[in-house]
Order: structure tokens, then sequence, then C-alpha cells
């Protein structure tokens, strides 16, 4: 699993929301008016036998009236605390600010799981500091999900299910977090890309999904419409790839991706046993499954 990925992919696709909730001390009341943009992730080199540093996601925030001087954000996810490292945070920035010549420097790190460990690196002795730095944490795990239940920014909301909730809430912060993509997203292309995001970070098991059909019936029927069009695009991908291939195989791979994204949505894992039974399976046989899966209840 691309963590990483994922993130820049949210962040990219949403800037100012993310901006607004990942660095909202910064950010959440200043934006109107500006400008977002990302800049290149790879930092020049001074010799070219050196390794690059690469960022997660940098931005560029500008105001065209001029009201207030650029912002360089530098946003960096992970998912692990320990492999997290200040000082090499610390180069990214001051990268940044030699290569735009501004100091006018932003770093947020968001903590998918655990809590954030050294939060400042000071360089001096007991006489003097003669460098100080510190950055905006976002720890996921440690926002309570109720705060951002209603919330109308996308970000937060498809971020519910990496909130902190009691057990029993688990199924609710998923059904929130559909009911905020389908709310706060028109484009039908970007609500199937981020229903994946909320079903990977969600990671329901069997009893939950019961749970979900059973007391969300409104956010189920939306999945429900998720997955015909998942349907469509695979006979879509299917003919398409046949034609341009020339061969059966073509059909049934499109078909077989598809239906196996269906029972992940709506069963969770997959063993490996289905998945071969997938891969063996004829096109016109990958289709009917892929309609029971609309009513099915069990894998089976």
């Amino acid at each position: 699993m691309s963590h990483d990925q994922n993130f820049k992919n949210l962040i990219l696709d949403y800037p100012h929301q993310a901006l607004a909730f990942f660095a909202a001390e910064e950010a959440a009341d200043q934006l109107s008016g500006a400008e977002v943009l990302p800049i290149r992730q790879e930092q020049l080199k001074d010799r070219l036998g050196d390794r690059f540093r690469e960022l997660d996601v940098p931005l560029l925030v500008r105001w065209p009236d001029g009201r207030r001087e650029a912002l360089l954000f530098v946003l960096e996810e992970e998912s692990d605390p320990r492999r997290f490292s200040i000082h090499r945070l610390v180069h990214y920035c001051l990268d940044l600010a030699e290569l735009y010549e501004t100091e006018r420097v932003v770093p947020v790190v968001i903590f998918l799981r655990g809590q954030a460990p050294r939060r400042e690196l000071a360089l001096g002795t007991e006489r003097h500091a003669y460098l100080h730095f510190d950055f905006i944490t976002c720890e996921l795990g440690a926002i309570a999900y109720e705060r951002f239940r209603d919330s109308d920014n996308i970000v937060a909301r498809l971020n519910l299910p990496n909130m902190r909730y009691a057990p029993g809430h688990k199924v609710d912060a998923y059904a929130r977090a559909v009911r905020g993509l389908v709310d706060l997203e028109e484009d039908p292309e970007k609500r199937l890309k981020y229903i994946d995001f909320i079903d990977i970070y969600a990671d329901l098991d069997d009893n939950e999904r019961a749970s979900y059909e059973r007391d969300y019936p409104q956010e189920a029927e939306i999945m429900t419409g998720f997955a015909e069009r998942f349907i469509e695009q695979g006979r879509q991908q299917g003919r398409l790839e046949g034609r341009q291939e020339g061969k059966l195989e073509g059909k049934q791979e499109g078909q077989a991706a598809i239906l196996l994204r269906l029972l992940q949505l709506k069963f969770g894992v997959v063993s490996k046993a289905v998945r071969r039974k997938i891969e063996h399976a004829d096109p016109q046989t990958l289709l009917v499954w892929s309609e029971r899966v609309l009513t099915a209840s069990g894998i089976e």
C-alpha cells in the first residue's frame, strides 16, 4: 500500500481543502482568492552524481491581489512515525527556500498512525541557539471524528476513517465519509477514485459491512450505484482492450479487474482461491458474477 501516493493524489486534487485541514493554523482563514500551485518535487542537485531530495507535496500559495506575500507549504505524509526524520525535513525546506529565494516556508507533516516524534530541532550550545526549526503536525489518529463528521471540507470528510472514534462508531465514520464524497464532489470519476480511498482506510470486516448496509441504506445504495458504474466501465474496458489487442484476453482481464474491485468494495479481502477462479473464468461468466455482486449477501 503506497500511502504516500494516496495522500499525494488527495492533496493535488483538493489543494485548498487540504491546506485548510492539514495546516489550519496557517491556512484555514487565509486562502480566499489565493492560487495554490504544485511545484516540482525533485530538488535541484549541486552535482549530477548527488542523490536528490524529493518532497511528498510542495505547494506554492500566491495572492494575485498582492495582499500577502507568497507562501511555500511543504507537506509530507508519514504512515510510520519511526521513519520520520526532522533533519531530512529541514533539508527539504532549506532547498526550497534557496530555490525560490524566500524565507516564507511552512513545513507540515501528516501522521497517519501514531504520535509525532521529535517536533523541534535546535542547533547551538548552552550559550546560544543558532538554528531553531519546528513544523505543523496533523496527527489524524488523535482527531475526534465527531469534529468533522458534518464538515464541508472534502479532505476532512474523506479522512474520517483515519480519525479517532469509539469502536462502535467505525461504521458511522465510514458512512459519513461516503456521504461527504457524494455531497461535496460532483465529478463521477473523482467519486470513483475516492470511494477507493475511503474503503482502503476504513477496512471494514464482514460484520461491519453487514451493519453498514443495514443501518445506512442510503449510503449503501450509493455504493451500489458506484458498483453499477464499475460494471459498465468493465464492459467498456473489456471491449476496448479486446479491439485494441485483438484478443479475448484483453476483454477477460478488464472484466476480471473490475469484478475483483467490486468484491473488495462489498466484502473486503478477496482470498487467493477466489482470485484464481476469477482469473480463469471466461468473459461471460465474469459478467454474470459482476451483476450478482449487487444483490449477493456473501462472496460465495
